[in-house]
């Protein structure tokens, strides 16, 4: 007989008898509630490994008492990208409420550390299973992050991350990976070299240095020739950014190309017109929104690197899912799935 040929399925119950437990205890660490010890979390997960255990996602969803509860907390504001979120949340809010997955999402300031701290520390477990947040890395939102996991909430980020935090799952691109991307083209559109100005959101969020760091260290180790000067903050808004930009253009008339690794792409583009140097440099962007399409169309943007909000929001529900069913253990957070692809669009394959 072939390994594993006729295997009786492992349960709850030879998960409980393997590792020396109750029921009730395996139950707490397969949906990771709080007031259980570590050591009895490993024996747990010992066993969970040893029995190759999984639970039947739908099986166990449909086995709760109630309706699974996924909040998103989205920065409010003039940011495309989060608008192009909310939306993706609307649709798949939609499809969910049949499968008695509930999803709804509040918005907050953008940049706020203090509004995403007060509308962590408002969830009630009672009404909310899980809730997905755009991270600020501040110890602030780190402490409320552990204070709703100690209530029983499941923390996820979403496309800037927390780590060091107790969040369970990062849902979103490789933003180094993204970063790097950017040097590698501008590095290969501007082979004679010469300034490069870069544009940020804020620093403050994790993405948006992730982004800095991967374009930096490209252009110090391949492209030499290329000078970043900045980065600047707009904080993803479209007249400060405008700002910024109209700055770096006075200050740098020789610059050859742009990088905005953050929002507020219509400032930038209006910048360029208003200065005449749309399509004279070459401009590097985040996201694919009405703006930057428009830009790429216009040719005042040749790259737009974006990361497929529809596809994140369906990653994190699928994230959530996977906790409320047990199937996502206490470890398996920072691996919990690859990398949201980073599409690559020019004017050519514009949809």
């Amino acid at each position: 007989m072939n390994d594993g040929e006729g295997r009786r399925r492992a349960t709850v119950h030879d998960v409980a008898r393997q590792a020396g437990v109750s029921l009730a205890t395996v139950d707490r660490v397969l949906n990771g509630r709080p007031g259980v010890r570590p050591e009895t979390i490993r024996k747990v997960e010992d066993a969970i490994q040893v029995l190759d255990f999984s639970r039947d996602l739908s099986a166990s969803l449909l086995a709760r008492a109630r309706d699974l509860n996924i909040r998103f907390l989205i920065p409010s504001g003039s940011n495309e990208f989060m608008a192009r979120l909310e939306e993706a949340i609307g649709r798949q809010a939609r499809q969910a409420a049949a499968e008695r997955v509930g999803i709804t999402s509040t918005p907050i300031r953008a940049l706020d550390s203090r509004d995403l701290v007060a509308k962590l520390d408002a969830l009630e477990a009672q009404s909310c299973d899980c809730v997905v947040i755009v991270a600020t890395e501040d110890a602030a939102v780190q402490q409320a992050v552990e204070q709703a996991t100690r209530r029983g909430i499941t923390v996820m980020t979403l496309v800037s991350d927390l780590p060091g935090s107790v969040r369970r799952a990062f849902i979103g691109i490789d933003n180094i990976a993204a970063g790097r991307t950017a040097a590698s083209l501008l590095g290969r559109f501007l082979p004679q070299g010469g300034k490069v100005g870069v544009v940020a959101g804020s620093l403050g969020l994790r993405d948006h240095r992730e982004r800095l760091e991967g374009f930096v260290a490209v252009l110090r180790t391949e492209f030499p020739g290329l000078v970043a000067v900045g980065p600047v903050e707009g904080h993803d808004e479209a007249s400060e950014t405008g700002e910024v930009v109209q700055q770096l253009l006075s200050a740098h008339p020789d610059l050859a190309g742009l990088y905005n690794l953050g929002a507020g792409n219509i400032g930038l583009i209006r910048a360029l017109e208003g200065a005449g140097r749309a399509g004279t440099l070459r401009v590097i962007a985040h996201e694919l929104t009405p703006s930057t399409s428009m830009g790429l169309a216009s040719g005042a943007i040749d790259v737009v690197l974006d990361q497929d909000p529809e596809g994140e929001i369906r990653a994190a529900i699928a994230a959530a899912r996977q906790h409320a069913s047990g199937a996502l253990r206490v470890e398996d957070g920072a691996r919990l799935a690859a990398p949201i692809a980073i599409g690559i669009f020019l004017r050519d394959n514009l949809r």
